[in-house]
């Protein structure tokens, strides 16, 4: 699980200021150099307001830091409208004069050509007095671009970015600058220039991935001070503005726990050496058909029994289905429900990004602080991603769980009907605990079911290939399948010995039938 508590910085070090945006300070290790200039450059839509105007809003409810926001491009008015969606009331903080804002737009057809020597001194007074009146510790100037809007000398431009960063840090205060990018990769700002002023540089992008957006961000540099390097996924919803997902800032200091748990299939608790550890990772990967919903209906039901919770995420089913399927080996989902034990929440992964999918998944699992919790099936979500983003969505969703130790049971499907992987199974079999292969075997012209448990840390386990069935009852896991081999390739090879009773056995059968005729 990730936390956004900040980092003791290290031994001589620049102190950090805490911004309180949810994963930031971990990747930043602690928060933003204290009383330095930032430069926040994107391109549109790339969340560089909604980031500034977090980390003012976030001083003054959680540090009570107060601020200054300056706006060179959108009216105030607009502004404060426009952020009301994620619950922020802008004017209250105003009339409280805990928030000041300096509207430094252009007039409604004022000409904006400018030429010769700039002074800036008027802007920074009017700053200066705004920090002055609230006595603001951060400062926001968003979108200060557009006071430059027609010119072309970088040197000019060079100079009042330094004018302004040096005016600020005499004042005491740390300072968000946002700047427009005109392409995701490349130079930092439309000048070339803007990233060797700046004390530290952050990069927010909006990539086009897979006909979805996804947001990264990334710190190109922070003078005289650690942080984490590449890019980190972040997302932006009503309830938590920004979410920066730190994959490189999880630890992995999980607890480890003995305690066993069962699957709900008494055969296989016993394949296990008495069941799952409970702070496991369940990788259950099969063909259509194979039964992994079954499965995970008697894993929910384990749960029930012992009177604990279950959480259900249904990625290709609805609620109905999946209740309905569970009824048929005799689980009784909507009974679950009532008792408060289960919880089932079904959504289609092409609804939204797999950033958002984590943020919701995460607070459903806080919300209901389930002993339990199952996806059916993770390789739906595959579909929707790249191979990078779908490997991220896994770790930062497992690293919750682990946290919590409870175990997390996944299904995969595969594509192939008799063998073969996924890429599910190749880009995340590192990181379970537990790998049960389900598979279709073809033996002397019927089509009957195997299982394996392929993979189990900690633990020594059954190696074998077990047949099972499927009924009213549930999954029964029964013997080794014998004088066979090349099962799991979907490719099975019989033993001359094997053959050789089977043929036997058919033929004294079928000489009993004849004498008895």
């Amino acid at each position: 699980m990730t936390t956004n508590a900040p980092t003791d910085p290290r031994p001589g070090e620049l102190e950090k200021l805490a911004t309180g945006i949810v994963g930031f300070d971990q990747v930043a290790n602690g928060g933003l150099p204290k009383g330095r200039t930032t430069l926040v450059s994107g391109t549109a839509g790339s969340g560089k307001t909604v980031l500034a105007l977090q980390f003012l809003l976030s001083g003054v409810r959680d540090y009570d830091e107060h601020g200054v926001f300056v706006t060179f491009e959108e009216a105030p008015r607009d502004l404060m409208q426009n952020v009301r969606s994620f619950g922020w009331d802008l004017e209250g903080l105003v009339a409280d004069k805990r928030i000041a804002v300096v509207d430094a737009t252009p007039e409604p057809g004022e000409d904006v050509v400018h030429a010769g020597a700039y002074d800036l001194s008027a802007l920074l007074a009017r700053i200066e007095n705004g920090i002055r009146s609230v006595g603001a510790k951060r400062v926001i100037l968003d979108a200060i671009g557009a006071l430059f809007p027609q010119l072309t000398d970088a040197t000019i431009v060079r100079r009042e970015i330094h004018r302004i960063a040096a005016g600020l840090r005499q004042l005491g205060v740390t300072t968000l600058v946002t700047m427009e990018r005109t392409r995701e990769e490349g130079g930092v700002g439309r000048w070339g220039v803007e990233e060797f002023v700046a004390d530290n540089v952050i990069l927010l992008r909006n990539r086009l991935e897979n006909e979805k957006r996804r947001r990264t961000l990334e710190i190109l540099k922070f003078r005289g001070a650690t942080h984490h390097k590449g890019e980190y996924p972040f997302t932006i919803d009503a309830d938590d503005g920004v979410t920066i997902i730190p994959l490189s800032a999880i630890e992995l200091k999980q607890k480890s726990s003995d305690v066993r748990v069962s699957s709900g299939v008494p055969e296989l608790d016993k394949m296990c050496g008495g069941g799952m550890y409970r702070d496991s990772i369940i990788l259950v990967s099969g063909a259509t058909g194979t039964g992994k919903t079954m499965l995970v209906a008697q894993y929910v039901q384990a749960a029930i029994e012992k009177g604990e919770r279950a959480l259900l995420f249904g990625a290709e089913e609805s609620r109905e289905q999946l209740t309905r399927n569970a009824a048929f080996s005799g689980v009784d989902f909507e009974k679950a429900e009532r008792d408060g034990l289960l919880r089932i929440v079904c959504r289609y992964p092409e609804v939204m990004g797999l950033e958002d999918h984590l943020l919701q998944m995460k607070r459903d699992i806080h919300e209901f602080k389930p002993d339990r919790m199952a996806i059916d099936s993770l390789s739906a979500f595959e579909r929707v991603s790249s191979a990078k983003s779908f490997r991220e969505f896994v770790i930062a969703l497992t690293s919750t769980i682990k946290f919590l130790e409870i175990p997390g049971l996944f299904t995969n499907t595969t594509s192939m009907l008799t063998g073969g992987e996924t890429v599910t199974e190749t880009h995340i079999s590192t990181i379970t605990d537990m790998i049960i292969l389900l598979r279709y075997v073809e033996l002397h012209g019927e089509m009957r079911r195997g299982l394996t448990v392929l993979k189990m840390r900690g633990t020594p386990h059954d190696k074998g290939i077990r047949e099972y069935r499927i009924d009213s009852d549930g999954i029964h896991v029964l013997d080794r399948f014998r004088g066979v081999h090349g099962i799991l390739s979907g490719s099975p090879v019989y033993s001359l010995e094997a053959e050789r009773s089977r043929l036997n056995e058919m033929f004294r059968d079928g000489g009993a039938d004849a004498s008895q005729g």
